[in-house]
């Protein structure tokens, strides 16, 4: 490797960005009947981050995000840390990634890892064989922020469309559109522009590598699961899920955190069971606050993260307390 460029350590995971359609419009059915490119043949593709960094290439999966959970969250975490560990001389990480679960992945490593280089997950919503896909100006962007002095100590990112977001933030909000990833109550860290990274901001909230949360010894998370409110909804799902054994349950309520009466009922009897409940919004954007029906009750409120992101704060939550107001001061901190 150079001795003049950075290095940037490029982990795959698969998705859109690494993936082959049938033919240049193929933007749509690719993930049945296409293929899947490892991380160096997707990197490969693009000549031009040659010029930017030296890339060290840890092939990893080959998937869509769909198949990527707690087991996967877990082994990047201890990839990514045993990799800083082992190569000091490298500057950054980037993650390619499918965008189906990219956010809960960045989410996850923005609460456990210990690291305090520049981890950036980057995928595409068009396959790199798409014409006009953005698989490649996305990889650059990712590159380039992985080595940015002003995007150090931010946490983990996520770079797509020309944009720099929190990992705890940002969501997808668009099935197809390139402008799918928003950060939907105070919008972008910053951008990639032409002349270089650009932060306008920085997360005011507790992120990696200062977290209470050790990992290095689990192989999997605690239970826990979301239930998604809708008029007329009954605690079923609730009992079923409790049933099944879970330590935890997300409740994605009606907008501003409400769920059905029944749904409520159904919650109770979970949280007198010993099931710790945290209170979200389906709304995608908007804060739930510890209003004094959840205090009284012993409900977590979930702040703004969305239920996806809630579930997995309340998860390691529960590798460290079963007490509810720890795991609120927890939600109030990140």
């Amino acid at each position: 490797m150079s001795q003049s460029k950075p290095i940037v350590a490029a982990i795959g995971t698969g998705g859109t960005i690494s993936s082959i359609g049938r033919d240049s419009l193929d933007v749509l059915d690719y993930p049945d009947f296409g293929r899947k490119m490892d991380v160096a043949e997707a990197i490969g593709r693009y000549s031009e981050i040659e010029t930017l960094a030296d890339i060290l290439l840890i092939p990893y999966r080959s998937v869509g995000s769909t198949d990527i959970g707690p087991k996967d969250w877990l082994e990047l975490a201890h990839l990514i840390d045993k990799t800083a560990l082992e190569r000091p001389d490298i500057a950054g990480f980037i993650i390619t990634h499918g965008t189906a679960t990219l956010e809960e992945t960045a989410y996850f490593l923005n609460l456990v890892l210990k690291t305090d280089k520049t981890v950036v997950l980057v995928g595409a919503q068009r396959p790199a064989s798409a014409l006009s896909s953005d698989a490649g100006m996305n990889l650059v962007g990712a590159v380039r922020v992985a080595i940015a002095e002003p995007a150090r100590g931010l946490g983990v990112l996520v770079c797509m469309n020309d944009e720099i977001q929190s990992a705890r933030e940002v969501s997808k909000t668009s099935t197809y559109r390139l402008q799918t990833f928003r950060s939907p109550d105070f919008g972008a860290l910053g951008h990639v522009d032409g002349d270089g990274v650009q932060i306008y901001r920085k997360p005011a909230r507790v992120h990696a590598p200062g977290t209470e949360f050790d990992v290095s010894g689990l192989t999997e998370l605690p239970r826990v699961d979301i239930v998604y409110s809708y008029g007329g909804a009954d605690g079923t799902a609730i009992d079923a899920f409790v049933a099944q054994g879970a330590r935890g349950i997300v409740s994605a309520g009606l907008a501003p955190g409400i769920p059905t009466r029944p749904e409520r009922e159904a919650l109770l009897r979970a949280a007198a069971a010993g099931v710790v409940i945290v209170q979200t919004s389906r709304a995608g954007s908007g804060r739930v606050a510890p209003r004094r029906y959840l205090r009284e009750t012993g409900v977590v409120a979930g702040d703004n993260l969305n239920p996806q992101k809630a579930r997995l704060l309340l998860a390691l939550a529960l590798t460290r307390t079963t007490d509810v107001a720890e795991i609120g001061d927890m939600f109030a901190k990140y």
